[in-house]
């Protein structure tokens, strides 16, 4: 997986701290990965929960774009100050409707989501029986539309040579596979986090995502992000990115000084400054400017 250096195409990101006032205070969306960006070491801290709130309190519209599974969005998408999650890598968006009830919009319809669990329940047996030390994500039951390989949550990371192997098996089988910083997620179908949140701004804000770039922040950290690194000219990897930088081809146009949750928090609190609205920011939170 990993290489000596940054594939040819690739520009180092810039600092985040010289990514200027006038640009972030254009913002009105952010979007943000979870794990190794909002979470640090596994864990949500305070810091990166209390900046979601501060941004959701200011009437800046918060969506989570992960690769966690629909068990999971449905419990964020109810009780996080966000406005709408996008998971397990586009395969959906949930989002609470103004009467309180959950939107539910999948990418795929049921019976294809059927098969294709069918197919990746056979595929597992392949990727665990071809790769020693592989094992079944702990959230694998909670998960609608793919399979995801633990790498490095629960239990011994595994080599880099080890997780080529088991993005290999998937490809292999016609599936589409991202390597995320725990996970390599793998599923049957075209999709992903930026075809997902391209409709979720079309039918909950009316508005085309190429058009509302500007106004857009996305946030991630490894290379699962890179469709969003992508596109987004305001692009932001914390600073655990760096651990990737060889591996992603597509790297932010960004990076923070701070990793995971303090890396956000970073970012968010940059936003709010920017505009002017910022409001008793906790205690250790870092002056990005």
């Amino acid at each position: 997986m990993s290489a000596n250096r940054v594939p040819e195409e690739a520009v180092a990101p810039r600092p985040f701290e010289e990514i200027g006032t006038e640009r972030l205070a254009e913002i009105d969306f952010v979007l943000t990965d979870i794990d190794d960006t909002l979470t640090t070491s596994g864990r949500l801290p305070a810091l990166a929960y209390h900046a979601l709130e501060r941004l959701h309190q200011a009437g800046i519209v918060v969506i989570p774009v992960t690769g966690r599974p629909a068990g999971w969005c449905d419990m964020i998408a109810r009780l996080w100050p966000v406005d709408a999650v996008v998971g397990e890598n586009g395969a959906f968006y949930f989002a609470c409707s103004a009467q309180g009830g959950m939107i539910r919009e999948f990418a795929q319809p049921a019976e294809l989501r059927r098969e294709g669990r069918q197919r990746l329940d056979r595929l597992a047996e392949t990727i665990l029986t071809t790769v020693p030390g592989a094992r079944i994500s702990a959230d694998q039951s909670f998960r609608e539309a793919d399979l995801a390989i633990d790498f490095a949550e629960d239990g011994p990371r595994l080599s880099d040579a080890k997780i080529a192997r088991i993005v290999t098996c998937f490809e292999e089988a016609g599936a589409v596979a991202k390597v995320s910083s725990i996970h390599v997620n793998g599923w049957f179908g075209h999709y992903d986090k930026l075809a997902m949140t391209r409709r979720l701004f079309g039918e909950r804000y009316g508005l085309e995502l190429e058009k509302a770039d500007r106004s857009v922040i996305f946030v991630g950290d490894s290379p699962n992000d890179a469709p969003m690194f992508g596109f987004f000219q305001n692009s932001v990897g914390v600073a655990n990115f760096a651990d990737f930088l060889n591996d992603t081809a597509t790297p932010p146009n960004w990076i923070t000084r701070q990793a995971g949750g303090a890396g956000f928090a970073e970012v968010a609190d940059a936003i709010l400054r920017a505009k002017g609205r910022t409001r008793g920011a906790p205690e250790g939170t870092n002056d990005a400017s």
